[in-house]
């Protein structure tokens, strides 16, 4: 049962970027997806990577502006962010994320998926 360490939050002001780190304790097999949750908000999916073919995915509001990404070698999954906007302050996490048909899901595997999680905060 892999853990996941994220890393990386911090203060930036809206236009700025961070890149977050999610470091897992051992070799990721499954899909692997990034979530955020805002103040007084559920969670949210973020991004995802397919365990399958590497294909990603990515919601409506951060398309264009994150990346998703991963060193295997390192077993380590990244998010960089470009042009953070105010409405991307969140408490961020990465857990394993739902395949389907090939395809990643910004859907955690396990409800109970969270870790501490990293913070960002966009504000100027």
């Amino acid at each position: 049962h892999l853990q996941f360490v994220e890393s990386g939050g911090g203060s930036v002001r809206p236009g700025g970027s961070l890149r977050l780190s999610c470091a897992a304790t051992g070799f990721i097999t499954n899909s692997i997806g990034w979530f955020r949750q805002a103040p007084g908000r559920g969670y949210e999916g973020v991004s995802c990577m397919s365990r399958v073919d590497g294909s990603t995915d990515y919601a409506d509001s951060v398309k264009g502006r994150f990346t998703i990404s991963k060193d295997n070698g390192k077993n380590t999954v990244f998010l960089q962010m470009n042009n953070l906007k105010p409405e991307d302050t969140a408490v961020y996490y990465c857990a394993p994320a739902l395949t389907h048909y090939g395809s990643c899901l910004m859907h955690p595997l396990q409800d109970d998926a969270w870790g501490q999680g990293t913070q960002v905060t966009v504000s100027s």
